[in-house]
């Protein structure tokens, strides 16, 4: 099987829209995630991280046919732009495929009367595919991953095994969800959202707060793609489990998160010697018990963890493709980020979480996502040595 490397990254979010920027806002301890009032999203004020409409206008007006993209499509747009002009990469190349990573979609077309300016169709999340594909003049049907909360992890597996069993050379993986009226309102009716910026793994946690913003990532077997100045990191594992528990509840137990963590490590040939975690830590109650104690089943719960919804909030089909960049600018850096928000640990099991910045050699690391319906993935990210 052929080793699938990770080139390069971009974050697009209310902290920056290069990899970079956001690294370094989140190094400043600077969080995205603010109050907001908008009284047709909601009848009351809510914390939430949301992109700037007139920075995002302004840095999509060189392109053509400006009018004639959703607000997610533009942002998924300058987002693979950028990954595509860092590497030189050329999207109409046959051996180049493109997976889209999102939960929603166009969704908020719904909320513009007629759709706006643009047709019922769009709201298919084939077809914003296609439209994303088609403004980059690829060759190939670009697939879409959308699985709940894991859908960027799966995206990242997804093209892994695409890559590794020969079919492509390059798959560019970009997740991106907004946060609009219906998901506001969706996770408001779980009672899930917090009236403070949220605060996964802390014993004074109440839920999550959104965020919306895109991720990507291009994995290559071609490493003259990569950087010289970086880390040579590989996909060296990845597993996918579901909890088999409920619709929106996660396991009790976090066994089924565990059993995908151990297979992900035992693919990637590293034992338990893992450097840190990107987890996912949504900041609610359940969540944040069940991945306690998936992490000590699995015997991991001595190492550094972090969750970055305090940053950026719960980017939904985003979440983790910009995780997964952070955590390769952590690998690259050698710097462990904290767990924004996190004061006093209130979780059942113990967890090693990070509270502050540290400068350390970092050669392996694993991501985990859960999601609704029970999905849970993990990828192990290694750097040869």
């Amino acid at each position: 099987m052929k080793p699938v490397f990770t080139a390069q990254g971009n974050v697009l979010s209310s902290l920056g829209f290069t990899a970079a920027e956001n690294f370094t806002a989140m190094q400043q301890g600077r969080s995205g995630i603010k109050k907001h009032s908008i009284p047709e999203f909601l009848s009351f004020p809510f914390y939430a991280s949301l992109i700037d409409n007139e920075k995002l206008k302004a840095a999509f007006f060189p392109f053509i046919d400006n009018n004639n993209y959703t607000r997610l499509e533009k942002i998924f747009i300058l987002s693979i732009a950028d990954v595509l002009q860092q590497t030189g990469l050329n999207p109409k190349d046959e051996k180049t495929l493109l997976v889209i990573s999102t939960t929603k979609g166009n969704i908020n077309l719904l909320e513009l009367e007629n759709y706006g300016d643009f047709s019922e169709k769009r709201l298919l999340l084939s077809e914003m595919a296609k439209v994303i594909a088609d403004f980059f003049g690829m060759k190939n049907t670009p697939l879409v991953v959308s699985n709940a909360c894991i859908s960027g992890v799966l995206a990242i597996i997804s093209a892994q095994r695409l890559i590794s069993s020969g079919q492509y050379e390059n798959v560019i993986v970009s997740g991106g969800d907004l946060v609009s009226e219906f998901t506001l309102s969706g996770f408001n009716s779980f009672k899930a959202m917090s009236d403070e910026p949220c605060r996964p793994y802390d014993a004074e946690r109440k839920g999550i707060s959104l965020g919306e913003g895109c991720g990507t990532l291009l994995l290559t077997s071609n490493e003259t793609l990569l950087r010289k100045a970086e880390k040579k990191i590989t996909v060296a594992g990845c597993s996918v489990s579901n909890d088999a528990n409920h619709i929106s509840g996660p396991s009790r137990t976090g066994e089924e998160l565990a059993l995908a963590v151990n297979i992900a490590l035992a693919e990637a040939e590293v034992g338990k010697s893992v450097d840190f975690i990107s987890a996912h830590g949504t900041a609610t109650l359940f969540n944040d018990e069940m991945e306690s104690k998936a992490f000590f089943n699995a015997g991991l719960n001595h190492i550094p963890l972090n969750s970055m919804k305090g940053f950026f909030g719960h980017t939904l089909g985003a979440a983790g493709v910009i995780e997964a960049v952070v955590t390769l600018e952590s690998i690259n850096r050698n710097m462990l980020l904290p767990s924004h928000g996190f004061e006093n640990l209130g979780v059942p099991a113990p967890l090693n979480i990070i509270k502050q910045n540290v400068q350390k050699e970092i050669n392996t690391a694993l991501k985990t996502a859960s999601g609704f319906g029970g999905c849970n993935a993990a990828v192990v990210f290694k750097a040869e040595k």
